[in-house]
């Protein structure tokens, strides 16, 4: 009679090689990118892709870029090298609004219908913010931790210019046709990223950013320094990398950055530690 261990044990690995399996069964055309093989398709009728490890690390882990997904791809490499696959969907012009929040609910679904981990790591890139953090708060359970790249968390800093950032007029104004807004709903509006931070902090998710100081297009004082300090209050952990100067072509919002390596470390150690979940959050 085979023992009760090693039959869980068999069982466990089978299960495990399945979930591999199923993660490498993607449709779509194929491209390389950074040396891996990039798959594109459609969901939800938008534009998606995901980069595939050359071999899946164990619970087939995954990042999730929201809007360029292409800008400071350093760590994703990094991670592509450590088994994580790289996914985005095409939701560019929606500035995260509840319309582009069914399309990344539709994008979950499917991702992990897959195999994917039912726990995802976010990347949100400047207005990325925007998506990531709305979409955390509404599913806290599927996230494992969240990185963000100067990222926006109050739109009416960027792209709505109404403390001390340049703003985006041609922007802002299509972020109220996307919302529906007027511009006084706009102004009171209280789901921006700074506001919806009560589920992350409940679900104790980690966070990350990175800013840099002289950063005018969507500056640290009115977006990442005003949710760190309440993502605290609200207990949660949050580290930020600080750059001094960001370029002055890109006025303060973009730089080199300065340690992909730490980024990395920080979604493989999170992503590592959270265990998947098959439950999720009305």
């Amino acid at each position: 009679m085979r023992h009760p261990r090693l039959i869980t044990t068999t069982v466990l690995f089978m299960f495990a090689l399945l979930g591999s399996l199923r993660a490498a069964d993607w449709p779509g055309q194929t491209s390389q990118w950074h040396g891996y093989t990039k798959h594109d398709f459609t969901v939800d009728q938008k534009p998606a892709y995901v980069v595939v490890p050359h071999q899946a690390a164990e619970g087939n882990p995954w990042v999730w870029r929201a809007r360029f997904p292409g800008f400071h791809a350093e760590a994703d490499v990094l991670l592509l090298e450590r088994g994580f696959h790289v996914a985005y969907i095409n939701t560019n012009d929606m500035l995260g609004s509840p319309t582009a929040m069914k399309h990344w609910d539709a994008f979950y679904d499917f991702m992990t219908s897959k195999g994917l981990n039912k726990r995802v790591a976010l990347e949100g890139v400047s207005r990325g913010g925007l998506f990531v953090y709305g979409w955390a708060s509404r599913h806290p359970d599927r996230v494992a931790c969240i990185y963000a790249d100067t990222p926006v968390c109050d739109f009416k800093s960027w792209p709505g210019g109404k403390g001390k950032g340049v703003g985006s007029s041609g922007t802002w104004q299509r972020l109220l046709k996307e919302y529906d807004f007027t511009e006084a709903e706009a102004l009171a509006y209280q789901k921006n990223p700074i506001d919806i931070l009560a589920p992350i902090a409940e679900a104790k998710i980690p966070v990350l950013h990175i800013v840099s100081l002289n950063d005018v297009v969507v500056p640290p004082t009115e977006n990442t320094f005003i949710l760190a300090e309440r993502y605290r209050k609200l207990g949660g952990e949050i580290e930020i990398i600080e750059v001094q100067e960001g370029t002055e072509k890109s006025q303060g919002h973009h730089f080199t950055h300065p340690d992909p390596k730490r980024v990395a470390d920080f979604i493989e150690k999170h992503a590592s530690q959270r265990p998947a979940v098959s439950s999720s959050t009305p």
